[in-house]
């Protein structure tokens, strides 16, 4: 795996602003229950977790982008984007950034090398014909093999989303790749996922996460930094968690100094 050097991180911000903000969301649908145990397609409950993607998270989680005026980042899997076209479409036609999230959402770590080659090719492919420039890829569950991040520039990504050793986007040594770098703290999931299995994981109210999201917001914008929102409109375009979402949107566009934009967007200011 290509690691980075420690002088490349952005320092400077666009148009004067002093930290940057991200809100994307990770359209997993289906195939984020069937990825992580294939004997989930036969399990009509289980499946209707995802669809609610489709049928209410997406466009529900659009109304509220259109409403504050945010265009957002939505990585989703080719076979997503194959079963849900119209819901890709609508993503689009709003003006949102497409990026890729892996084809059925399987995580590398599982695939051999040409089966991790097949994956992004047809993800890629698949996404592509929505009339979209797709430039940024995240892994399903933010793995990666060694060779993931040589291959994803091989095939002309301009950026990843995976890694969490920053708070500011660098670029990778010896091959043409910015890195956007996330956290457990600002995705969704961690926070509001039960785990029906082992009932073990319990659901956190929306006041505990928006504290944590405000004060890494707020420690973000301290140091310079980038501050990417990881969400699954499964759980974040629940009715109850929309509210957090909202109250987010109208928290980060009224942070001084914040350049509220796409992950594709500070990607490329890590190149300027």
């Amino acid at each position: 795996m290509t690691i980075r050097g420690t002088d490349t991180r952005v320092t400077h911000w666009p148009d004067g602003a002093t930290f940057a903000a991200a809100f994307s969301f990770d359209v997993d649908a289906e195939e984020g229950w069937i990825g992580d145990d294939p004997a989930n397609a036969d399990r009509p409950g289980v499946l209707s977790q995802g669809r609610y993607d489709a049928k209410v998270g997406v466009p529900s989680v659009l109304d509220l982008l259109s409403n504050h005026g945010v265009r957002a980042t939505f990585f989703v899997p080719g076979r997503v984007a194959e079963r849900h076209p119209d819901t890709v479409r609508a993503i689009v036609a709003a003006g949102h950034e497409l990026a890729h999230h892996g084809y059925t959402h399987r995580s590398v770590l599982s695939l051999g090398p040409d089966e991790e080659r097949e994956e992004l090719v047809r993800g890629l492919d698949v996404l592509g014909g929505f009339g979209a420039t797709v430039t940024g890829y995240r892994s399903p569950a933010w793995d990666l093999s060694p060779a993931t991040l040589d291959l994803v520039a091989e095939h002309g990504f301009r950026y990843a989303s995976n890694l969490m050793d920053d708070v500011r986007p660098y670029l990778h040594e010896g091959i043409d790749l910015v890195e956007v770098p996330v956290s457990w703290t600002l995705d969704d999931a961690p926070h509001m996922w039960f785990d029906a299995e082992s009932w073990n994981k319990t659901i956190v109210s929306n006041d505990q996460i928006e504290r944590l999201w405000l004060d890494e917001l707020e420690g973000t914008r301290r140091l310079g930094g980038s501050w990417v929102l990881t969400m699954h409109p499964q759980l974040s375009g629940r009715p109850g968690r929309l509210l957090l979402l909202d109250r987010m949107l109208a928290a980060v566009k009224e942070r001084e100094g914040v350049w509220l934009t796409t992950v594709h967007e500070i990607a490329e200011a890590a190149r300027r």
